[in-house]
């Protein structure tokens, strides 16, 4: 069952990330381009959950779901609501996020594993991965560390962001209102989802990456339709 929930999670994941593509080829704007890569992000993230369920999971496959689900999809989302509020400042952020991916990424693929992967379960970030690495006499921030600060820092803009809009639009845009604290669920969910993974519950994760996805799409088409033109 877990496999079957993780797969159609997937794919829904990956439909949402296409549709997002196809509204950014069509109009080439900033926070389309970045939560269309946030989506890509959580629909690899989401199929290397069913893979590592179906089959076992393996080194790769592990650090793919981690990096992507834990670390770059969460920064992403972020940037890309700070692209919806303000072009300009999401612009001059895009170079510092993406660099601290690149670091993020370096640290999960070369961080050595604390313990041996669970075979059927869902591993546990927290006991894979430690918060430090060393390489020779060299100690590195390891990407328990980058997901720790991805996720207080991103989910804090997204939250932030979402709620003040939906507070001031209230009355004069309710339907930017509804989109914006649909962001919030879809934040909010998978990261209940993914506390739940702790106990060994695959199905929460596998359900709450779904529903989390279509609600941050939702909350997405609201609010980027609902907004009046932007300025620099």
């Amino acid at each position: 069952m877990d496999v079957v929930l993780s797969v159609f999670g997937a794919l829904i994941a990956t439909a949402l990330a296409w549709k997002l593509y196809r509204s950014w080829s069509n109009n080439r704007r900033l926070h389309a381009e970045v939560w269309a890569i946030a989506f890509g992000a959580y629909a690899i993230a989401t199929w290397a959950l069913a893979v590592g369920l179906a089959l076992g999971w393996t080194s790769v496959g592990f650090r793919v779901f981690y990096f992507l689900g834990a670390i770059a999809n969460i920064s992403l989302l972020g940037l890309g609501s700070v692209a919806l509020w303000k072009r300009s400042v999401a612009s001059a952020l895009r170079p510092i996020v993406s660099l601290w991916l690149v670091f993020g990424f370096f640290a999960t693929f070369f961080s050595p594993f604390a313990s041996p992967l669970a075979e059927s379960e869902v591993p546990v970030g927290s006991e894979v991965f430690e918060f430090t690495f060393m390489i020779e006499a060299l100690t590195l921030p390891g990407p328990r560390m980058f997901a720790a600060i991805s996720g207080a820092i991103g989910s804090t803009v997204i939250i932030t962001l979402s709620v003040v809009s939906a507070v001031r639009a209230w009355k004069s845009n309710r339907r930017l209102s509804y989109g914006n604290l649909l962001i919030v669920a879809g934040v909010l969910v998978p990261a209940f989802g993914g506390s739940l993974t702790a106990l060994g519950e695959s199905s929460a994760l596998a359900i709450s990456l779904a529903l989390g996805i279509t609600l941050l799409y939702l909350g997405y088409q609201l609010a980027s339709t609902s907004r009046p033109p932007q300025t620099p």
